[in-house]
């Protein structure tokens, strides 16, 4: 992939990851509604946090995914959201990144870009309809996130990246979903989720 296509393809998925982490932080509630603002982007109205400490966290996460995307060093981002009482991960979202097939890279003209949006819209009109079959978080439960971020093992890794396991969720459901590419990288989508006993 020449640099040009790679920069621009890391764009792209660097910001669809950060609508993405938006999105489901106030779907499923982890912070509340007036912590976030309405943007249009993607030809939808979204909602983006404009709460100084969430941002900052956010942004800090995303320059070093952006980074190891362009680096090709990332093949994987997880959002995790854990019970704070239990410590137990309830919901597991997993965004692949797969380099592919480099003949298969477009010429990223305008309707590549056309096709590229299209399909992140309906990805992220999925990621807001999920709140329809993914199981209610209990009103008393309290919760918080965490991004897992999986990189290649020669991959340069900051210290505030801790290693952590992969917090998978034991005998629970899974939904894929749609997915999309850019630049010869296609980013794919599941949810994993405890089902409520």
């Amino acid at each position: 992939m020449n640099p040009l296509s790679l920069r621009g393809s890391t764009r792209v998925i660097s910001e669809f990851f950060e609508y993405s982490i938006n999105t489901i932080l106030y779907q499923r509630a982890i912070y509340p509604p007036e912590d976030f603002s309405t943007v249009r982007k993607y030809e939808l109205n979204l909602l983006k946090t404009h709460d100084d400490a969430l941002k900052r966290y956010v942004k800090q996460i995303l320059q070093q995914v952006h980074r190891w995307i362009l680096g090709e060093k990332c093949k994987k981002l997880v959002l995790c959201i854990i019970d704070k009482d239990t410590c137990e991960t309830v919901e597991r979202w997993e965004f692949s990144i797969d380099r592919g097939n480099r003949g298969d890279e477009g010429d990223g003209d305008d309707e590549d870009a056309k096709e590229t949006q299209r399909d992140i819209r309906a990805l992220i009109r999925q990621i807001t309809a999920s709140v329809t079959f993914l199981p209610e978080l209990s009103d008393d439960g309290s919760y918080t996130f965490n991004v897992l971020a999986y990189t290649d093992a020669n991959a340069k890794v900051p210290l505030e990246w801790a290693d952590s396991d992969a917090q998978e969720i034991q005998d629970g459901e899974s939904v894929q979903f749609r997915g999309f590419s850019t630049g010869g990288q296609q980013v794919t989508t599941r949810v994993s989720y405890k089902v409520n006993d």
